[in-house]
């Protein structure tokens, strides 16, 4: 049987036709047109998975932007950049709409557990997950599950406070994690220092091409990095550290800074057993781990 697999982004959705070993057997996208509201999302995807309800399906694996009850399947938070999304118990109106199984889970969440069924969690049965992208989310994995916290909102790591009266984050606060470690604040970055608006890619290289400035901004932006990293590990003292985001594309080049700067923040005791790697599933992680979820769900995995 298969399983059709939905990861719901701010500004796209991803969807898929999965076998239950996860292989992808179809892909797509389509644009989350937030603006318009969770009725247009919902449609949208009820017409994905109409267009597969003739392949045998197992179930609907969804894996969602925002604060998500996931033993439910309902969305309890997060930034309201979708109309109605917060609030709506998407796993309720899926199931009734097709009478099947359904799952929801936050999207970081997901990340963390594709990456222990498929990817660089593989065969860990705990380890703290974090991504770098417009924010920076956390998924924790505690024997072998996904630990959410007393309401589900666990691993916000992102608003971890690193600088003192810093700046401003949507959260309320200052000086968060992701003001100064995420793909977002290094674009600011750079752009502070150089004038000029530049994605991810373009940074690395034009630092790698020798640019002082980029890489004095670089340098400053792994120190960030790795002062919230160290924070992380002196709380879970985890054997593995799994980091995604389109950053990681720069592999071992960034991978080794990242281990460099953290050297010197961490006890030994900390780092004796410490793995840092890099996420292997990329944009089909969350697919992935919400698949692994409805599958624990049917009984499919124990």
């Amino acid at each position: 049987m298969r399983v059709i697999g939905i990861d719901i982004g701010g500004t796209a959705v991803k969807y898929g036709l999965l076998e239950e070993d996860g292989k992808l057997l179809e892909s797509g996208e389509f644009p989350t047109e937030a603006g318009k509201g969770i009725e247009n999302l919902f449609e949208n995807m009820c017409k994905i998975i109409d267009k597969y309800m003739s392949k045998d399906i197992l179930g609907i694996a969804v894996s969602g932007t925002g604060q998500i009850d996931g033993s439910i399947g309902k969305v309890i938070g997060g930034n309201p950049i979708i109309p109605g999304w917060i609030g709506t118990n998407l796993v309720e109106r899926l199931e009734k709409k097709y009478s099947l199984p359904a799952v929801l889970e936050n999207d970081v969440n997901c990340a963390a557990l594709g990456e222990k069924w498929l990817g660089a969690g593989k065969g860990a049965d705990g380890f703290v997950c974090l991504t770098i992208g417009t924010g920076i989310g956390g998924g924790i994995v505690l024997n072998g599950d996904i630990f959410r916290g007393d309401t589900c909102v666990a691993g916000e790591f992102g608003h971890i406070q690193i600088e003192k009266d810093g700046e401003q984050c949507l959260c309320g606060k200052k000086g968060c994690y992701e003001r100064y470690a995420s793909a977002t604040a290094l674009v600011r970055m750079v752009k502070e220092k150089t004038g000029k608006e530049l994605n991810g890619k373009e940074i690395f290289e034009l630092e790698k091409s020798g640019n002082q400035d980029v890489k004095e901004v670089v340098d400053r932006w792994i120190d960030y990095f790795t002062d919230g990293l160290s924070t992380i590990v002196y709380i879970f003292n985890p054997s593995l550290v799994v980091i995604g985001g389109g950053v990681t594309k720069q592999g071992d080049y960034l991978l080794n800074r990242i281990l460099s700067s953290l050297d010197s923040k961490v006890g030994e005791n900390y780092k004796k057993n410490l793995k840092i790697k890099f996420a292997e599933l990329g944009n089909n992680a969350g697919m992935l781990g919400a698949e692994y979820l409805l599958l624990k769900k049917v009984g499919k995995i124990k």
